[in-house]
């Protein structure tokens, strides 16, 4: 057994509401690794239309990992949101022309860079991850956490702004995990060590 098609768009037949998202998304600029899914109350399509201010213009990227795990209403907030913020005001005159189009002559709007999430990362109902964080691998952001900035891989984050809640384990093992990158296995040896994978003893995992 080799686990579920990679490839397929509804992983469980009956369940409409759940696809792995890199077989749906037409937008070249939003990658993900394989097995990421997505679970919405009403329709998978939602998707991209909860990746905010995404501009081609701009052509900044949301980078999602394999692996990981998405709830329904969970938000990204793109570089198309900034404003000026160490002007005198942040209101953004020159996109509404008539005599103002030139106001940006000279300067830019903040672009804090892409999205970056790691694999093995689950995000929580109705969380925001902003421009420019980047979330390690084997993250938690909990249900309605707003995300302003890097998350350490294996730790727990929630609130607003998201603060870390704790490590999910020891340093060592930590650093053990990152070391071993299982979710770049094999899909046979990934199957062949799920009841390893599924425990917490990491130990049993190397044997």
């Amino acid at each position: 057994m080799t686990g579920p098609d990679k490839n397929t768009i509804f992983p469980l037949e009956q369940y409409k509401r759940l696809c792995f998202l890199k077989n749906i998304i037409k937008n070249p600029n939003i990658i993900f690794g394989d097995y990421t899914y997505y679970d919405d109350f009403e329709n998978i399509e939602n998707f991209e239309k909860n990746v905010k201010y995404h501009f081609d213009f701009i052509g900044d990227k949301l980078i999602i990992g394999k692996f990981c795990m998405i709830a329904s209403d969970v938000k990204f907030i793109m570089n198309g949101a900034n404003h000026l913020t160490d002007a005198l005001t942040t209101y953004p005159f020159a996109i509404f022309g008539n005599g103002w189009e030139n106001a940006m002559d000279g300067k830019n709007y903040p672009k804090k860079g892409d999205i970056n999430i790691g694999n093995d990362v689950w995000i929580g109902y109705n969380a925001t991850i902003m421009a420019g964080v980047t979330i390690g691998d084997g993250a938690i952001i909990a249900t309605n956490a707003t995300v302003v900035k890097d998350v350490a891989p294996y730790t727990i984050v929630g609130g607003n702004p998201a603060l870390e809640i704790k490590k999910r384990f020891s340093e060592e093992t930590i650093q053990k995990l990152l070391e071993i990158k299982w979710w770049n296995w094999e899909i046979e040896k990934i199957t062949k060590n799920l009841k390893y994978l599924t425990d917490n003893d990491f130990e049993k995992l190397m044997e």
